[in-house]
């Protein structure tokens, strides 16, 4: 058939990937371009075709056997230009996913040199009687509508898609109701909850009246609550989401309002906006907790690799205003925060750049860390471990057991890769800062 006015149809399906990740083929131009994305980084992938749905199927053809996947989880290959297509014949593609294991393998899950005792309602939550059980048996089963709608009603929910590691691609983020039970969501350390590179995958907001209002004062309710426990979240991207207010940031997680807690995660490669000066997380941006009490943050990773580390505006890991956090046994390695200008931002500049693990923003707020490693971070603003700012001097750090070295950029620091005012309370308990 002639370039341009390509008829086929495509299909995709992995093949021992890392983590049995699915790939899932996002778009198909009329020049023949074909975009596979969640595929994992450092692997390769092979384009195969068929003039028949039920094959024989066609491998190396044409140089298209052992593409390698990009660092974002993708290909993109010209298979109308890669070998002859003869007019009039329809064609049909997949794509496999083919290592064994990928050349870059996921970071471990937390601190394994962070011993620091954790509080009880910091610990995860007992999912022993689950309200909702995603799949069958097996990672097909296991779809992002059913988990999507299982967020939707709320409880606590776990999956069943057998005993090896899987991943969910997501087209849209999960919304949290807030009219619904509290959420716990359980991955048992086999599931990988995936943006694919075009979504957001978590969505709580209790002042989002199509979310549902339940109270009169939204910002500072204690319902509802939401865990995510024992997941890893990858290739989560808000990028497409306003930066204005509350919307933008946060490119796998966007909460606020009532409680939220993670506990043994890992987010790695996730994205949020380039540039702006207050927007932030690319993994995980938070406001309004009831009361002011901390998000907690257990035995969890943030980046962990260069070939997983988020990129946002600010606060390559995670991101808030007027939070605190309480931070145990966790690391955050190899995020950057890539804006530039600061915040306020700079004349002729868009702002942002700071915080490459952390970044802060607010006025009574405290920064607890222990046992946490935070190293290989980079901004080109301000605070390339942590940026914490309390715009009412009231703001307090406090670190225990951990150690914050080998971040890279910036400037304004009052602790090494620590910016912010010179008068914030400092605890700094046997630990390394340097």
């Amino acid at each position: 058939m002639k370039r341009g006015i390509l008829s086929l149809v495509v299909l995709a399906w992995a093949m021992a990937v890392h983590g049995a990740q699915w790939p899932v083929i996002t778009s198909f131009s009329r020049n023949g371009i074909l975009v596979c994305t969640n595929l994992q980084p450092g692997t390769v992938a092979n384009v195969e075709r068929s003039s028949s749905l039920f094959g024989p199927w066609q491998t190396n053809w044409a140089g298209l056997n052992a593409v390698t996947v990009n660092s974002n989880g993708s290909i993109a290959v010209n298979v109308a230009s890669n070998g002859s297509i003869a007019a009039g014949v329809p064609m049909f593609y997949r794509v496999l996913g083919v290592s064994a294991t990928p050349a870059v393998p996921f970071p471990v899950t937390g601190n394994p040199n962070g011993h620091d005792s954790v509080p009880a309602e910091a610990s995860a939550e007992d999912i022993s009687t689950p309200d909702h059980v995603i799949g069958t048996g097996t990672p097909e089963s296991c779809t992002a509508d059913a988990f999507i709608n299982a967020v939707a009603l709320g409880g606590k929910i776990t999956f069943n898609g057998g005993t090896n590691p899987f991943t969910i691609a997501l087209n849209r983020p999960a919304k949290v109701f807030n009219n619904k039970p509290d959420i716990v969501i359980d991955g048992g350390g086999l599931v990988t909850l995936s943006g694919a590179g075009a979504t957001r995958i978590l969505y709580m907001n209790t002042c989002d009246s199509a979310q549902v209002w339940t109270t009169p004062h939204c910002d500072n309710q204690d319902h509802p609550h939401l865990a995510v426990q024992n997941l890893t979240f990858i290739n989560g991207n808000s990028k497409n989401i306003s930066n204005t207010g509350e919307g933008g940031g946060g490119g796998a997680i966007w909460v606020s309002g009532g409680r939220f807690k993670i506990v043994n995660c890992r987010f790695l490669s996730n994205v949020c906006a380039d540039q702006g000066p207050d927007v932030g997380g690319a993994a995980v941006r938070v406001f309004s907790q009831y009361q002011g009490l901390p998000v907690y943050v257990v035995n969890s990773t943030f980046g962990g690799n260069p070939a997983y580390g988020g990129s946002g505006s600010n606060g390559g890991g995670i991101s808030s205003i007027g939070v605190s956090w309480a931070i145990y046994n966790s690391v955050f390695s190899y995020n950057h925060a890539i804006g530039s200008g600061g915040n306020p931002a700079q004349t002729g500049t868009p702002g942002g750049g700071s915080g490459g693990a952390i970044y802060m923003d607010g006025n009574t707020i405290k920064l607890s860390l222990y046992g946490t490693l935070i190293e290989e971070n980079y901004v080109n603003a301000y605070g390339s471990a942590i940026f914490l700012v309390s715009n009412n001097h009231d703001g307090t750090l406090h670190v225990e057991n951990s150690i914050i070295h080998n971040n890279h950029g910036g400037s304004w620091y009052f602790l090494p890769g620590i910016s912010g005012f010179s008068d914030t309370k400092q605890e700094i308990i046997n630990s390394t800062i340097q």
